[in-house]
């Protein structure tokens, strides 16, 4: 039986490398979405393509986007890389009017404010108008177009999608967090009882689940039992972007934060009040440093410099494109991540790896990183030698460092290659081609 099984396996795994398996992916945030979460979905797709994968991208129509970064530039590059892409409607957009075209003015408006309302008091997701448009998108795809789904979340409707066209096509799905569900360190309000049901079911029913970090991913197996399912995919760097990237000149040292806050745990008080160290208890005279904000939440920024005396050490940039964002991380002299300012945490707090840090990394930015005891952020990033962690109360050390980069005395890069998207691509690759072959072991032995 067991030699009569291993020549099945290797029946199966000969089939499956002589001809390109057949991914339908579906990527809300997919460019040009100006957002975070967008790195990572166009790694994905892209480098899968190149290891051989016939690619199908299902997103959102970027006509409806309000703030879509070059669509033109995208769909030439999905062209140049053989990766089709499904566009999709959207109901609903007024759930989400900062980054969708809705009608927003006047009446408008207070009639998207209460139904966002009734939205957050149900727990409908701001993207649950996009999952009846997604599936009507993907209605005339059957089995033959398909061999695998894989799913991104946030948001989460996309689990949903996965497991009714995973039902239609009778193809396995595999679920991507780039965010915990369930359980969210930045949630404010429990998940309801429904929700992490509802989770649990979608995760006993795929194939696999890659997930972010490993704190992530044990939180998540303490949670619902995921088990060998589960397997760790971190975000990474494209080595090609990151060398096409002009470095922006600042003309003075340049400390940078590009993203958003989460307060209390993600807030700059602890890095504002290691300048205000840096800059008078320490008795630096060089004047030619300022700190660079990019972001929406210039108030927060603007408040906390104020309480610091640093008004006229701070400059705000407001929104910009990733583009803009990556320019200003490369000129500067340092970038700042913050975690989580609390010095212990949660295996939650512990698993947050924004994607931006390897930005940094990509470019050779040396990273100043505030983060809990024992962050994934910080031990998973250690090897590469430009990440310097510190705690959030930790601000006579974190003002020696400062201190140092700006006399020149930074962090040399080491061991980067690992965190560049065409090695993880390659390990990703591994996890959906055994989704595959297990599948289809399956129903070779339903069918014996």
């Amino acid at each position: 039986m067991e030699l009569e099984k291993a020549c099945t396996d290797g029946a199966v795994s000969k089939r499956m490398n002589e001809r390109k398996p057949k991914l339908l992916f579906l990527a809300h945030a997919f460019p040009p979405w100006n957002a975070a979460g967008s790195v990572r979905l166009w790694n994905i797709a892209k480098h899968l393509s190149r290891l051989g994968w016939h690619v199908t991208v299902v997103a959102p129509d970027p006509s409806l986007m309000r703030n879509a970064e070059r669509p033109e530039r995208v769909a030439a590059l999905l062209a140049q890389e053989g990766i089709r892409r499904l566009v999709t409607g959207y109901r609903w957009r007024c759930l989400s009017p900062k980054d969708l075209k809705c009608w927003d003015q006047n009446l408008g408006w207070l009639a998207g404010g209460a139904c966002r309302t009734i939205a957050r008091s149900l727990g409908i997701e701001k993207a649950e108008g996009w999952v009846k448009a997604a599936e009507q998108a993907c209605s005339s795809l059957s089995a033959q177009d398909v061999d695998l789904i894989l799913a991104s979340g946030s948001p989460f409707v996309a689990f949903r999608l996965a497991r009714k066209l995973s039902d239609r096509l009778d193809r396995p799905y595999v679920l991507d967090y780039r965010d915990p569900w369930t359980g969210n360190p930045h949630n404010v309000r429990p998940s309801r009882i429904s929700t992490i049901r509802e989770e649990a079911s979608l995760l006993e029913g795929c194939a696999a689940v890659t997930i972010v970090s490993p704190s992530w991913g044990a939180a998540l197996d303490r949670r619902h039992g995921v088990g060998a399912k589960l397997h760790v995919v971190t975000n990474g760097y494209d080595p090609n972007e990151m060398g096409d990237v002009q470095a922006y000149d600042f003309g003075h040292c340049a400390f940078v934060y590009t993203g958003i806050f989460y307060p209390p745990k993600r807030v700059i008080s602890p890095f504002l009040a290691t300048l205000k160290r840096f800059k008078e208890g320490l008795g630096e005279s060089n004047n030619a440093w300022f700190f660079h904000y990019y972001g929406t939440d210039e108030r927060h920024v603007r408040e906390q410099a104020e309480r610091f005396g640093l008004s006229d050490r701070i400059v705000l940039h407001g929104r910009v494109s990733q583009r803009e964002a990556l320019s200003a991380v490369k000129g500067a002299c340092l970038a700042v991540v913050i975690t989580s300012v609390e010095d212990e945490g949660t295996l939650e707090d512990k698993g947050i790896v924004t994607g931006k840090i390897f930005e940094a990394i990509g470019v050779g930015t040396p990273v100043l990183l505030i983060a809990p005891k024992g962050s994934d952020a910080a031990t998973t990033t250690e090897t590469t030698g430009l990440v310097k962690s510190f705690l959030g109360t930790d601000i006579q050390g974190m003002a020696s460092f400062l201190k140092d980069v700006v006399h020149g005395q930074a962090p040399e890069p080491r061991d980067v290659e690992m965190f560049s998207w065409p090695n993880i691509a390659k390990r990703l690759d591994v996890v959906l081609r055994e989704a595959i072959s297990a599948d289809q072991l399956r129903s070779f032995n339903l069918s014996g």
